[in-house]
């Protein structure tokens, strides 16, 4: 008889990992800190409005599929591809450009600027290509038992790649194109990183590669928040419930094996196998009291970026609008490299705005739009205060106002603030930062936290600070990853008795 397992949150990770563990005729139960499923894809409705609060698109769709498959189900949403990927506005640039995958078209935007652009990006993404092959099923598909286990699997990657080790996202980027216009649009997937392109290893231009040409990207029908809604349909009809509102605070043990979660009304939480889809280092450190996850200790690990989001409700439409859309300030250089630490940066911020109404018209009332801003940030060890947001909040809409030639504060009917203060409040993420740990060179594969506990044998964990890190398709396969071991101890549990 397979065992019950109590998972901890209920973001994709957590989703995943219960619709793969019950399909494999696990007992699942899921306790929720929030009010609904998703973690930080999630959604708000608000004034007849509806809001992706989280990420608005995704990658790597043959994983969500995967997923689907190997659990005998259809995929619980519908998907379209992006093309253009998204439109990037420069300052005093009236210009704006559009990521094709095609590259002819790509590359014509470009006559003036890069000339050559057409030969520069086919040899680019060839490196990118490789760079994609030679590592992902190596180090981020798998797990590692230990360090050997990951050095023994670093050795397979082909050493031509070593020289990207030793250089930023920026340089590689700049080693084959002339132009900052050209420069500055390839680099801006480091951002979806939780990083900059100053910061971010070359390793990552593999992700130049999965937009333009293996994957690209994808929007859902309806809204981001069909993903959640779909996978929790599939939950109920496996007799797979969610507690809401049910923060986990401390734990009961007996030697090697956690008993128990207690929750902040002293309700106690039992199951044979424990996973924490909560952030792995956070939720090591606030509730298992580790001293090596103290909230001291975790400052001293790097750090995504923190994240202002504006939720806007306007009372007009915006044709000239694209769907998904970047606006960068005269400063890109400057700004990227100082927005992690220097409140002062967002004196000239560089911005993405979603329009979710576009093509999904039920998501706001007629005649109206539904917009969704994200500006990165210092996190709260850099910013601590936030009572100026709604003075950050509002240069950004006077600078979109700017740009689109069109004054939108008389139009606003709705709008909403979420500062890293409200990240860290809603879903327990460490000073705010919007992605958790970051994926420095030092931070990955086996040097993230690992996906299985160092004292009790019965806890494993999903999601973004564990392996393999951030990012919808790598919350995917995290669940995987998990499941497997899930399924190892199980195995091991079930011959230990058999023996007795």
């Amino acid at each position: 008889m397979k065992q019950s397992v109590l998972i901890v949150g209920a973001g994709i990770g957590g989703l995943a990992t219960a619709l793969r563990l019950s399909n494999q005729g696990y007992k699942v139960h899921i306790v929720e800190k929030h009010h609904q499923a998703g973690g930080r894809l999630n959604q708000l409705q608000k004034d007849g409005f509806t809001f992706d609060t989280g990420p608005s698109f995704f990658s790597m769709s043959y994983e969500f599929r995967e997923l689907a498959q190997s659990c005998n189900i259809r995929l619980p949403f519908d998907f379209i591809e992006l093309d253009p990927l998204y439109s990037v506005n420069f300052n005093n640039n009236p210009k704006t450009y559009h990521l094709y995958k095609d590259i002819n078209k790509l590359a014509a935007q470009f006559e003036q600027e890069e000339p050559d652009f057409d030969r520069k990006i086919k040899k680019y993404l060839t490196k990118c290509s490789r760079l994609f092959h030679d590592t992902v099923d190596i180090v981020i598909k798998q797990n590692f038992n230990s360090m050997l286990d990951y050095l023994l699997a670093l050795v397979k990657v082909n050493p031509s790649h070593i020289p990207v080790l030793f250089k930023k996202f920026n340089q590689q980027v700049k080693s084959y194109f002339d132009s900052k216009e050209a420069q500055q649009i390839i680099s801006l997937v480091a951002f979806f990183l939780g990083r900059t392109p100053f910061d971010t290893s070359a390793i990552y231009t593999l992700l130049s590669y999965t937009e333009f040409q293996h994957d690209g990207y994808y929007n859902v029908k309806g809204g981001m928040y069909n993903i959640v809604k779909g996978l929790v349909k599939e939950l109920e009809k496996r007799q797979v419930s969610i507690s809401y509102n049910t923060e986990i605070v401390d734990f009961v043990s007996d030697g090697r094996t956690l008993t128990a979660l207690i929750d902040r009304n002293d309700n106690k939480w039992s199951a044979d196998v424990m996973v924490i889809n909560a952030d792995a280092a956070v939720f090591r450190g606030s509730v298992l009291k580790r001293r090596a996850f103290s909230a001291e200790n975790l400052d001293k690990k790097e750090w995504t970026m923190g994240y202002l989001t504006i939720y806007l409700g306007v009372k007009c439409k915006l044709p000239e609008i694209h769907h998904h859309n970047y606006y960068l300030g005269d400063n890109f250089n400057e700004y990227a490299r100082n927005v992690h630490k220097n409140p002062n940066s967002l004196q000239k911020p560089y911005y993405y705005v979603n329009v979710l109404s576009k093509h999904n018209q039920e998501c706001a009332p007629e005649g109206c739009e539904s917009l969704f801003f994200v500006c990165p940030v210092p996190d709260l060890r850099h910013k601590p205060d936030w009572s100026d947001k709604e003075v950050i909040a509002d240069s950004i809409i006077s600078d979109f106002s700017k740009r689109i030639k069109r004054d939108l504060k008389p139009e606003i009917v709705s709008q909403t603030i979420y500062t890293p203060e409200d990240w860290r409040n809603q879903f327990n993420l460490h000073r705010g930062s919007g992605l958790g740990l970051s994926h420095s060179l030092l931070q990955i594969g086996a040097l993230r936290p690992r996906n299985y506990d160092e004292q009790f044998k019965n806890v494993f964990y999903v999601g973004a600070s564990t392996i393999p890190g951030a990012g919808l398709p790598m919350a995917i396969i995290s669940s995987k990853l998990t499941v497997e071991r899930v399924e190892n101890y199980s195995t091991r549990k079930l011959k230990k008795m058999k023996a007795i």
